[in-house]
């Protein structure tokens, strides 16, 4: 009788689970047996392990072996399991030293010829490995980068389990050559991931020609181009209105230039996200800036929120985290969809119930919501060249629900643009760099003020906090209570427009808000002219 055991890691959304994989061999009829609660693809392991063995040169035990995953009340999926499982069987057939194995931390995929595959999720299981106190961890040689950034863990890459049977056994290591076969396919089952390139986002910012998309591209909207900048340097939800080929999405894209570079905490976070999902760019095992995703408006509740068979994967919300999620032509979403984002945008995650268990995935972002006026897109307020009923209009506005348009503190209109700012240039707005400069003077700003506090922006600070612990300058309120008053403002509308007030100055250097800055936030938020300087030099 033989016995052996190495561990592994399941994933439950980003976060890891450490799994004993124990082998046990005893004298009888040839079986392979696999319990501890595994889905299809993990059963399927045996066959591709019994292969993977035998083409690496090493003897398949002929004896009755039971591979166990412990905890058996833990789900497990995936075929990551798969390079601990030969490990455990060969340690427990004493192919290898069974006390070569038992401190390692093993996640990989086995092909046939025994060649070690890529897996989703190296990133969070390595930080569980070390979590739990494990000092060496084993992972296919494509992915040993991504698990090097984990400190304190010492990263084996390897291209075959003969590889690794030879490192564990002290012998010449045999040459293989690498695999480039790449990473797993993005198109995940249950997750669409609509567009491509930069459209789709998803920590690929180049435009066309690799040229990264810049606001001095912009062709006028000064007024959309402040609330760009007040939205990054505040946290604020933007909400872009304005016919077909006012710049909507031109705006949007260059939202997440504007956003400062992550911090380290914050990189691993969106990188395990990632690496959850299978969508890592190549070759780059951190992502340190902030993603962008624009899911087509066809999304699914599950491709936007996050779901799927068995446990649930990351969706869109979470791709976005830390970074900026732009819904184009809004009003074509589904209206469940959309009111799904409600939780998220308060709370900042996403819990996700399924038959196989409950995942909180992290979903900080930004979100940027575009539309026409109406379904033919010239509606204005003149009704100049529309030619949709009124009826259709207001049921076409009115898919946006209050609830979620109450969540948005910035509401702009964008107009067509000009064929003087189009056609004969003339002064251009400012590039990307100098505007991301003052987004993060303002930031520093604010993070020097909420020190101490468990808030990082101004648009994540409860609106009692605002009226209570940070003032305002004398009369600066004086035009938001005559709105209160009179019904054109909530209370929750109010506190919207404190938060980005303190954006607005915040950006202009001041040490609270004026009256300018407040008349600036109305602005943002009804839409309604008060008079009021965009932040920003000339358009």
């Amino acid at each position: 009788m033989g016995f052996a055991r190495t561990c592994s890691v399941a994933l439950a959304g980003i976060e890891g689970v450490v799994v004993e994989v124990q082998a046990d061999l005893e004298p009888g009829i040839a079986a392979f047996t696999l319990v501890g609660l595994p889905d299809k693809s993990l059963v399927e392991s045996r066959d591709r392990v019994r292969a993977a063995v035998v083409n690496s040169g090493a003897e398949w035990p002929q004896k009755k072996l039971t591979v166990g995953l412990s905890p058996a009340s833990v789900p497990k999926s995936g075929s990551g399991f798969d390079l601990a499982v030969a490990c455990a069987v060969l340690g427990a057939a004493e192919r290898i030293d069974p006390r070569r194995i038992a401190d390692l931390m093993m996640i990989g995929e086995l092909g046939l010829d025994g060649r070690v595959r890529p897996v989703r999720g190296v990133l969070p299981a390595a930080l569980a490995a070390a979590e739990a106190g494990y000092e060496q961890v084993v992972v296919p040689e494509q992915t040993a980068a991504e698990a090097a950034l984990v400190p304190g863990i010492a990263v084996l890459g390897v291209r075959s389990l003969r590889q690794l049977i030879a490192v564990l056994s002290d012998d010449p290591v045999p040459e293989e050559e690498p695999d480039e076969a790449g990473r797993p396919d993005p198109m995940l089952a249950g997750l669409s991931l609509p567009g491509s390139g930069a459209a789709a986002g998803l920590s690929s910012r180049a435009a066309d020609g690799g040229r990264l998309p810049d606001l001095a591209d912009v062709a006028g909207q000064r007024a959309a181009r402040t609330a760009l900048e007040v939205a990054a340097a505040g946290g604020h939800h933007l909400y872009l209105k304005g016919p077909p080929g006012a710049g909507k999405t031109l705006l949007a894209e260059r939202l997440p230039a504007l956003l400062p570079p992550l911090t380290r905490r914050e990189s691993l976070e969106v990188t395990a996200v990632h690496s959850v999902a299978g969508v890592l760019p190549p070759g780059k095992p951190l992502i340190d800036t902030p993603p962008y995703c624009a899911p087509h408006h066809s999304a699914t509740m599950p491709s936007l929120i996050g779901g799927g068979n068995g446990l649930p994967r990351p969706g869109a919300v979470t791709l976005a985290h830390r970074g900026v999620l732009f819904l184009d032509e809004a009003a074509e979403f589904s209206g469940r969809v959309l009111d799904a984002l409600r939780q998220p945008l308060e709370s900042g995650h996403v819990v996700v119930a399924r038959s196989a268990g409950v995942v909180r995935l992290p979903a900080r972002f930004l979100l940027v919501l575009a539309a026409n006026p109406c379904p033919c897109g010239r509606h204005s307020v003149s009704g100049v060249g529309c030619e949709c009923p009124p009826a259709v209009v207001r049921r076409y506005q009115s898919r946006l629900s209050g609830p979620l348009m109450d969540r948005v503190d910035l509401r702009v209109t964008v107009e067509p643009v000009g064929r003087r700012a189009l056609l004969e240039g003339g002064a251009t707005g400012e590039p990307t760099a100098v505007v991301a400069g003052r987004v993060l003077q303002a930031r520093e700003r604010a993070a020097a003020r909420l020190a101490g506090t468990p808030w990082r922006l101004n648009g994540e600070v409860p609106g009692h906090e605002l009226r209570t612990r940070w003032r305002l300058e004398p009369g600066a309120l004086r035009e938001a209570e005559r709105d209160l008053e009179r019904g054109l403002l909530t209370a929750r509308g109010l506190d919207r427009v404190l938060r980005v007030a303190w954006t607005a100055a915040d950006l202009a250097g001041r040490d609270r808000p004026a009256a300018a800055d407040v008349a600036l936030a109305l602005q943002l938020r009804t839409g309604v002219s008060r008079g009021a300087v965009p932040v920003g030099g000339p358009a």
